[in-house]
């Protein structure tokens, strides 16, 4: 069964219109990923929040109107209500009542595919959940499968605080578990450091689509909001015979939750750890300069600024919207190809910082330091002598240090 949903703008102080509108258009595309229909809509200019509702007693008349003229299932809030908040408007209105992130929740709830995901996810909504258990086990008992009650949300409103705790603690629990094994593979990764290259970007920016045009990974996509949840890392062979690691990472979204950025921190951590962040924006879409501050800011949230980054302008196939010029961007599409070996080349030259230009001589009884310079280096010349191999390459520093030696 399809939710009909009335979704309700926001417009706080000191927020400009623009950006409350395309908050709200965005919200729009939630719904629709959530596998709903936007029955109605409301826009609210708040000078001065209220307290009890949010939006104020005359605009919930207004949307108690409208929610019996379109028979709506449910009205989604384009903004964080308090708990209170919540349990009044449901009173109300008498019918659920969501908000943005309660939205986003279930989004990635649908989405969530590998185990670690859905312990992300659920970490996160009990999170969430936790403030808003009172009085509301009745309201949704017998919804489950609708908007805003996927995941634990059907289970999670029956337990009593203090089993939901219990859960929050076994979550955490293997949430660490999770953090400690991509430690030990990172540690692996490290042995043989092959760079790390971080997919980022607004979603539905086309990272998942790059992803597979580069690699041929099999990743999931869909023209909708989080088509990919959980982390994908693959090997890529750059134009020099370098051997690089490329990691599609989950899209940014206006207001992440702060429940979403603490619960996938896993996730983020491929992006810390990552030799180099390539910024993947839709300059098809109108609102890309949003999108670009958006996850700007994220990264920023995220302490991640000071890493190297490459952007990269998407979908240049279609007609380009205004965009501030930036004329190191790499302009592609990953649908068509358009500008795929372009984006390699400087992927390449990109990755060279921290590499030395040196000459090695090796024996020709070592040639598993050969094969591994052509797996971690780039090499120019390799020349037989009468008792060595020249070997003229370009290699990470530790290596240089490593096969010292031989120079």
């Amino acid at each position: 069964m399809t939710d009909r949903a009335i979704i309700v703008g926001v417009r706080r102080p000191r927020m400009s219109r623009t950006e409350a509108l395309a908050s709200l258009e965005e919200l729009v595309e939630l719904v629709r990923t959530a596998g709903g229909v936007v029955a109605g809509r409301l826009f609210q200019e708040v000078k001065a929040i209220h307290p009890a509702t949010l939006i104020g007693v005359g605009k919930v008349h207004d949307l108690s109107e409208q929610v019996r003229g379109t028979n709506a299932d449910v009205v989604i809030i384009d903004d964080e209500l308090t708990p209170v908040q919540n349990r009044n408007l449901e009173r109300a209105l008498e019918v659920r009542v969501l908000d943005r992130t309660a939205l986003i929740l279930d989004v990635f709830a649908l989405r969530a595919r590998t185990e670690e995901g859905k312990l992300q996810v659920e970490a996160a909504q009990l999170a969430y959940l936790a403030p808003r258990l009172v009085g509301r086990g009745k309201t949704f008992s017998q919804q489950v499968g609708r908007i805003g009650t996927r995941g634990p949300g059907e289970t999670a409103l029956e337990y009593s605080r203090r089993r939901l705790r219990e859960r929050q603690v076994v979550l955490n629990r293997r949430l660490e578990q999770v953090r400690r094994e991509r430690k030990v593979h990172r540690a692996q990764r490290e042995n043989v450091p092959l760079p790390l290259v971080a997919l980022v970007g607004y979603t539905n920016a086309g990272k998942s689509t790059l992803m597979n045009a580069l690699t041929k990974a099999g990743v999931f996509v869909e023209d909708t909001l989080f088509a990919t949840l959980d982390p994908t890392v693959r090997r890529l062979r750059l134009p020099s015979g370098r051997m690089v690691l490329l990691a599609d990472t989950v899209g940014f979204i206006r207001r992440l939750p702060h429940q979403l950025v603490k619960a996938f921190r896993a996730t983020f951590e491929e992006i810390a750890y990552a030799h180099l962040i390539a910024h993947i924006v839709d300059v098809a879409d109108e609102d890309a300069e949003h999108h670009v501050a958006t996850v700007e800011t994220v990264l920023g949230e995220l302490e991640l600024n000071h890493k190297p980054r490459l952007t990269i302008h998407n979908k240049s196939d279609r007609q380009p919207h205004h965009l501030r010029r930036n004329p190191e961007a790499i302009p592609i599409s990953a649908l068509t190809g358009e500008g795929i070996n372009h984006l390699l080349e400087r992927l390449d030259e990109a990755l060279r910082v921290g590499f030395l230009r040196v000459r090695l001589r090796l024996p020709y009884n070592r040639g598993d330091i050969l094969s591994e310079i052509y797996r971690v280096g780039h090499v120019w010349k390799a020349k037989h002598l009468a008792k060595t191999i020249s070997v003229d390459c370009e290699l990470p520093e530790k290596f240089v240090g490593k096969w010292k030696r031989f120079l």
